[in-house]
């Protein structure tokens, strides 16, 4: 069955472009690959993905594009049959692309609104090993939703795009995989929005650095440094200066992808963080609030 099988990029609207771009580049420790006046494209130092971000002028602070990668262009061609099928607004059918990275793919709006991409055949670029206390990004490791509906959007990336559910914690948040890893995506209820873009580090000890590293260029830790229980990956959870939450996470579970059976876990203060030690906790992270270019195609 054709499927999503991995994360590719998230493609923001920011209205101070230079203070995100700096920020994913000095601070955050993404490489820029490609550039023009008002849109940056950045990959990792580990990982031959083209980019996991692209950086766009705006006049306000969005989500241009989720991207998501499927294994070949017949795998493309039939999800987005199962797409249009579903009655998702079409923002663009299969296609090659001619933006930086290139490939093949379609673009259409989740029922929430939100947009996404599915493509094949992004062109590959050279990767280095990682370092022990390089404290930077190897890859995307998952993406938190929210939804007016979260479990008619679980049915959605299940039934639709061919994610399982991995676990649920309580009845109001469920993780969802479309791989080996624990969850690629998690979605939670309120309002259609990014909640958080994590990212995979090597260790917990790169994680730890990467907080020092920050909070050395004036970005603090908001939630963390902790352990979850589903997925039992650790985490650290900041801001970019667009308001935009960023976490740095390591050792997330891996699963049978076929076979491996989800449970629900109740929530309490030491199955959201297993330390029990870091500062914040969900409280202090942003806000939701619905995205302002909801069923808006972005111009890039």
């Amino acid at each position: 069955m054709s499927r999503v099988t991995e994360i590719r990029y998230v493609g923001y609207g920011v209205e101070d472009f230079e203070t995100e771009r700096k920020f994913y580049q000095d601070d955050w420790g993404l490489v820029e690959v490609e550039a023009n006046a008002d849109t940056a494209w950045l990959k990792t130092h580990g990982h031959d993905e083209h980019h996991v971000v692209r950086l766009h002028k705006n006049d306000t602070n969005c989500v241009e594009v989720i991207a998501l990668a499927a294994d070949s262009q017949a795998d493309v061609d039939a999800l987005f049959a199962k797409v249009s099928e579903a009655g998702c607004k079409i923002i663009h059918g299969p296609r090659e692309i001619d933006s930086p990275g290139g490939g093949y793919a379609f673009r259409f709006f989740s029922p929430d609104g939100l947009p996404f991409e599915v493509s094949s055949g992004v062109k590959r670029l050279d990767k280095r090993a990682m370092e022990r206390w390089e404290g930077t990004p190897v890859k995307i490791s998952h993406i938190v939703l929210h939804s007016p509906d979260h479990h008619a959007a679980v049915k959605f990336f299940t039934d639709v795009l061919g994610f399982r559910v991995s676990d649920w914690l309580g009845d109001f948040m469920c993780f969802l995989r479309c791989n080996s890893a624990h969850h690629r995506i998690a979605i939670l209820p309120g309002p259609p929005c990014l909640n958080h873009v994590a990212y995979d580090v090597m260790s917990i000890d790169d994680m730890m650095r990467g907080i020092n590293r920050l909070r050395k260029r004036g970005t603090d830790i908001r939630w963390g440094p902790g352990r979850h229980t589903a997925g039992n990956n650790t985490f650290s959870y900041f801001c970019t200066p667009g308001g935009f939450a960023v976490e740095y996470t390591s050792e997330l579970e891996e699963v049978d992808f076929e076979n491996h059976e989800g449970k629900v876990h109740e929530p309490s203060p030491m199955v959201m963080d297993q330390w029990g030690i870091g500062t914040g906790g969900p409280q202090t992270m942003p806000k939701p609030h619905p995205d302002p270019r909801l069923f808006q195609p972005a111009k890039v």
